[in-house]
This record gives C-alpha cells, structure tokens and sequence, in this order.
C-alpha cells in the first residue's frame, strides 16, 4: 500500500506576502512598525545585500518589537494574526492543492523559516502538521532570540528528520520558492519550484 507525504513551505510558496513582515505590522500598528523599520534598516540593507545571516535580521527584528513580551500576550496576538490574516494571504492554487492531496489521504506538514507561533491556529484549524521556527522563552517571556537553529536550508531537512522516517513513505512531495527550500526539495521524489505563481 503506498503512502505519501508532502511537506510545503509557507512563506511565498503558500502565501502571497511574507507574514514575519505582515505579523509585526499586525501587532504592533503602522506607526510602531514604521519606526522599527527606519531605525533597523541597516540591518535590512545588510540582509538583502547577504552581508548578515537571515537568522542574524529574523532576531534583531523579534528583539526590537517583542523582546520581553509575556508568551501568553504574544501567543494571543499570534492566534488573532492566524484567524483574521492569514486566510486572506493564502494562494488560492495553494489551498487548492492541498486539498486535493489531502482528499488523496496525502498526509501534509508545513515547514516555515517563519516562528511557529503565528502558524499554528491556522495549520490546526486545517489539518496540516507544522514545523517550524522557535522563539526562545525564559521564564514565560520572549528573549528576542531564536530556541535552536532558524528552520531554514539545511535545518529543515534536520527538523523534518526528528518528526519523519522518509523510507516509510513511498512517494515524498515538496513544494518550495526559494534557495533557503532547495535542500527540502531534494529530499522529495517530486519536488515542485514556485508551483502556485
């Protein structure tokens, strides 16, 4: 009997728009954002040009806008974000697909470079697994600092390796629109690049 998996990315794959940027905006309103963003772009002009690491930018944005924040106010911002926003960012083709697999008894397990936190609510209230980022707590508020390795390259074959035995599946999709995904899609049997633009 076959069985299969796939294993999607999030951000630009599923989504039209990344929701890091749309989450801080979200939660913070536009003036607080704004100025966030004036006083980090530095670091944004540094990321985009590859001078720093994106998990280096990812930390210094979650440290200016949430460090210090308790998890559960946070967590509740996360669930509004994921109720309200997040459908409306979905790829129609997107959802489509995954319905259609899901039909299929294709089990699906979105792994995102984005913090779990605002993921969640949505892939629960949809049947998928999730894997993902980590915001680090101590003593119940958040550091600004990623708990273990951002889920990005590498990592998210090393994260879906502690969940998954791939030979247990006869067919492995994956779905992907950028490097930080390539060594996702070399792991699948079929492998799909910026299917849904």
């Amino acid at each position: 009997m076959s069985k299969r998996i796939a294993f999607f990315d999030f951000d630009g794959t599923i989504t039209f728009k990344d929701t890091y940027l749309e989450f801080r905006r979200f939660a913070k309103g536009d003036v607080a954002f704004f100025t966030g963003f004036a006083l980090n772009s530095p670091v944004m002009v540094a990321y985009v040009l590859k001078l720093i690491p994106n998990y280096w930018a990812k930390e210094r944005m979650l440290t200016h806008y949430f460090k210090g924040m308790p998890i559960e106010d946070f967590q509740k911002v996360c669930d509004d974000f994921a109720t309200k926003i997040v459908p409306k960012l979905i790829r129609p083709k997107a959802m489509e697909e995954i319905k259609s697999l899901q039909k299929g008894g294709v089990q699906i397990i979105i792994v995102s470079a984005s913090f779990g936190n605002w993921i969640q609510k949505w892939t629960e209230a949809e049947n998928l697994g999730l894997i993902a980022t980590r915001a680090q707590i101590i003593d119940g508020r958040l550091t600004g600092k990623i708990d273990g390795k951002n889920c990005y390259g590498h990592e998210k074959v090393r994260r879906i390796a502690e969940v998954i035995n791939i030979a247990d599946y006869t067919e492995v999709l994956a779905y992907g629109d950028t490097a930080g995904d390539l060594p996702m899609l070399q792991l699948a049997t079929t492998p799909f690049y910026k299917p849904f633009r």
